[in-house]
């Protein structure tokens, strides 16, 4: 006897409440502006600028030795990175990286020196090849550059549906798209959580997990529309959400597993990623039944009638949850 996370044959009226979950998004993406514009974003050292110091060791790294050597310091915002040296792979090497202080591009030669002896109680035998600093003008650029990412990744994928639908699905997909990335960013700013490179990677895996969602249901919404060439529009849609349903819930709720584990288990280092995954798996599941359908809906598509039935369709749609 299989688990079915959803009954069989479903005939939900996705659109009997449109009215209110469009609504809803707009006042939460609206909130969101509101919030970025108020609050701001946490932005980490990869966008304020900080000094990096590369550890050297014969003993194997433990990051949370370190940060617990230096939290007494009171620097703010630090960053502990186990890497590996290609040309010393027996070598234990690690990045500190320490968040600019206020009023300066780096930190001072003292600060660098009390950061090193704290370092130092844990591990004697620890060196330091290097310290290199991040100003203010670097880390702008890294701004710039990271919304340069998002926003090429969003107009790719305008240009990807455009090809294999139509332009209202293209429409639809989109700003399901940019709903998803502004909730993100709004409750980011609402919750100040860290916001760093890593974050921008998670919207950027959110952009493509949104997506990959939206056009499972426009496929099977094509496919129906070919089928039934005379049912009205708003059927086509609840009749394809419906039969996708299932496909849907299995994906985020299994995806939702891992990560939850990862938050939980995972540790401080990658709790902020996380997050914004578990954020963008809901948002973008619900933007994939409410929003981009709702869209397609109101902008309408038009039907060739004079071509065949297809029932290609996605083979993975109809697996039960």
């Amino acid at each position: 006897m299989r688990l079915k996370l959803v009954p069989e044959n479903t005939n939900i009226n996705f659109f009997g409440i449109t009215y209110i979950t469009v609504g809803l998004s707009a006042f939460a993406m609206i909130a969101s502006v509101v919030l970025f514009l108020t609050m701001g974003l946490n932005y980490g050292i990869d966008f304020r600028g900080g000094t990096t110091i590369r550890t050297d060791s014969d003993v194997s790294v433990d990051v949370g030795a370190y940060r617990d050597a230096l939290t007494p310091l009171n620097l703010g915002d630090i960053s502990i990175t186990e890497v590996t040296d290609p040309t010393r792979p027996d070598l234990n090497v690690a990045q500190v990286r320490i968040q600019a202080q206020e009023g300066a591009q780096s930190i001072t030669n003292e600060t660098i020196l009390a950061v090193k002896a704290a370092l130092s109680d844990v591990d004697s035998t620890m060196t330091f090849p290097s310290v290199e600093s991040v100003g203010p003008k670097v880390s702008g650029e890294l701004v710039w550059t990271a919304v340069e990412a998002v926003v090429l990744a969003v107009l790719a994928v305008l240009f990807y549906i455009w090809l294999r639908f139509e332009w209202q699905f293209s429409v639809g997909a989109v700003l399901a798209l940019i709903h998803d990335v502004t909730l993100t960013i709004g409750v980011f700013s609402l919750l100040q959580i860290k916001f760093d490179l890593a974050i921008i990677a998670a919207l950027l895996t959110i952009v493509g997990y949104s997506l990959n969602d939206t056009v499972v249901v426009f496929d099977r919404v094509r496919e129906n529309l070919r089928k039934f060439k005379t049912t009205p529009l708003k059927d086509v849609l609840n009749l394809s959400i419906n039969e996708t349903l299932s496909r849907t819930v299995m994906t985020s709720v299994t995806t939702l597993i891992a990560l939850i584990s990862l938050f939980v288990l995972g540790g401080d280092v990658i709790r902020g990623f996380v997050f914004a995954m578990i954020w963008g798996v809901l948002v973008g599941t619900y933007s994939s039944v409410f929003v981009a359908s709702s869209l397609l809906l109101h902008l309408g598509v038009t039907r060739d009638k004079s071509k065949p039935d297809n029932t290609s369709g996605n083979q993975f749609a109809n697996i039960d949850a």
